[in-house]
């Protein structure tokens, strides 16, 4: 069994993207390529984004903290502290109205 801290996960990423010139940080708390499984812990400063890309798989982003925007074509989504988005299986970005951290759970096709 392992255990981890997201909250303490969360505040390292969010000073790593404060840091960073992409204003983004990310570090993946369990799977990984070789999995089915992944999710991974992202740090996003205030208007920095992940430009628009397609989904691997079925995922969801659980907001920890901050505000984000999820859009897809011409439809949005914003969530917030506690919320939990389910990610269209369609090109789809995502933006931080303000500085946000999120776990991003995608699990690919077996």
């Amino acid at each position: 069994m392992e255990k981890f801290s997201l909250e303490a996960i969360a505040r390292e990423q969010a000073k790593r993207a404060a840091g960073a010139s992409s204003g983004r940080s990310a570090k993946t708390v369990y799977g990984g390529h070789e999995h089915a499984l992944r999710q991974t812990v992202v740090a996003l400063t205030a208007g920095s984004s992940l430009d628009e890309h397609e989904s691997p798989g079925e995922a969801t982003i659980q907001v920890l903290r901050g505000r984000v925007r999820l859009t897809a074509g011409q439809v949005a989504w914003e969530g917030r502290d506690g919320d939990f988005l389910v990610v269209p299986q369609a090109r789809h970005a995502l933006q931080a109205v303000e500085a946000a951290v999120v776990l991003l759970t995608v699990s690919k096709p077996a």
